[in-house]
């Protein structure tokens, strides 16, 4: 018998072989669509199955994760261009009933020489699970969307935090001067809400939104803990389009 991570596996590979039986993990009578650029249910996900077909896809799954009735991958894919993405699917009886994404262009690899997908991929210390959500929880909270950056040393390793996301370096003081006053033009970001934090051992997963340069964006955000400390980051943003362009009323989050 499948588990669910390797019913999405079956799903999110079905992009590139077209398997028939892929779209099978999906319950087509419950099934919620938060992409807004999708329509609602299976025929959406059949509509945009073919629209990407036409491109030639290579799927790879970089990281999974199993948070209860939840699973949430990191993924390579190759569509018209290279891209990164987060899935995260909803299951309800054996079937996946609701689907959240994040996706953005891939990036040249940051000032430390690290790519949007490389680093760890293997969950440890299951056990402390839900110590490291409401760790990063707390971190959303207080460091990016209070900016107490007072704390910031509570939360992150100072001396082997490794960054993945494009614009900024390893290192806690990279991350301090961009979410400082006096942070780049470049990367003028402020977090306003956290909508969901998921969970597998040391890999937790948040989902939030906010500003971007001005822009409406969702910001995913993967986080790797070890002793209560963030120790490795990844990230996507993505701009919410205006909901005169949704194709489905459920919203991004």
């Amino acid at each position: 018998m499948l588990s669910n991570k390797d019913k999405i596996r079956k799903l999110l590979k079905g992009i590139e072989t077209g398997d028939p039986d892929a779209a099978l993990v999906v319950n087509e009578n419950k099934y919620i669509q938060h992409n807004p650029h999708t329509k609602e249910g299976n025929i959406g996900l059949a509509e945009l199955f073919k629209q990407i077909a036409k491109t030639g896809p290579r799927v790879n799954m970089i990281r999974v994760f199993e948070d209860e009735d939840f699973v949430f991958a990191h993924m390579e894919y190759h569509f018209s261009s290279l891209k990164v993405a987060f899935e995260v699917f909803r299951f309800e009886d054996g079937f996946a009933v609701e689907h959240w994404d994040n996706m953005q262009p891939m990036q040249e690899v940051n000032a430390s020489g690290r790519s949007m997908l490389d680093g760890s991929v293997i969950s440890e210390d299951h056990d402390l699970t839900e110590f490291n959500r409401n760790r990063i929880t707390l971190f959303v909270n207080e460091i990016l969307i209070k900016r107490n950056l007072d704390l910031l040393t509570d939360f992150i390793s100072n001396d082997n935090f490794i960054q993945h996301s494009p614009l900024l370096a390893d290192g806690i003081s990279a991350l301090r001067s961009a979410l400082s006053d006096i942070s780049e033009e470049k990367y003028k970001i402020s977090y306003s809400r956290i909508h969901r934090v998921l969970a597998e051992g040391n890999f937790v997963l948040s989902i939030s939104e906010g500003l971007l340069d001005g822009k409406h964006c969702s910001f995913y955000d993967l986080f790797r803990v070890a002793q209560g400390k963030v120790v490795e980051h990844w990230d996507t943003v993505e701009a919410i389009p205006s909901r005169t362009e949704w194709k489905n009323e459920n919203g991004k989050f």
